[in-house]
């Protein structure tokens, strides 16, 4: 299966005040890791969205298991959880410094819209976006 990892420093304006990351940031930690995980497939976002496409957000989980503070390097292990023909998954394991334990997971599910954001077939539409996505399922990388 392919992933990405994509790192981060966390930032000062990113703790709360306890001085710890505030739970607000993870899912744009998720986002930032999604782009790259595509980037790095060999298609970045903006070019699916010139296409004509768009990958709105219809759910968000998050479960946190540690914290991360001011000037931590983060990385946001990024892969595809499921892929059908109108929707994808994607999964995110958040890591401190390279500790071996996750302090925070996550997954998202998207649905494959056009700019009316009705959804539609990507498999139909877009094989070769599909296909690549599928791709990062068979390992890919």
């Amino acid at each position: 299966m392919f992933f990405s990892e994509t790192q981060l420093i966390v930032r000062y304006a990113e703790t709360d005040q306890m001085g710890i990351v505030h739970h607000s940031h993870y899912p744009v930690w998720f986002e930032a890791g999604r782009t790259d995980f595509i980037r790095k497939l060999g298609l970045p976002y903006s070019k699916i969205e010139q296409m004509g496409y768009l990958l709105p957000l219809i759910e968000l989980k998050c479960t946190y298991k540690g914290a991360a503070r001011y000037e931590d390097q983060i990385t946001v292990k990024t892969m595809v959880k499921e892929l059908t023909n109108t929707r994808v998954a994607f999964s995110y394991e958040v890591y401190r410094n390279s500790e071996k334990d996750c302090i925070t997971y996550g997954e998202t599910y998207h649905v494959w819209t056009d700019r009316q954001l009705k959804p539609l077939n990507l498999k139909k539409h877009q094989p070769d976006v599909f296909k690549l996505l599928e791709s990062s399922l068979e390992g890919r990388g």
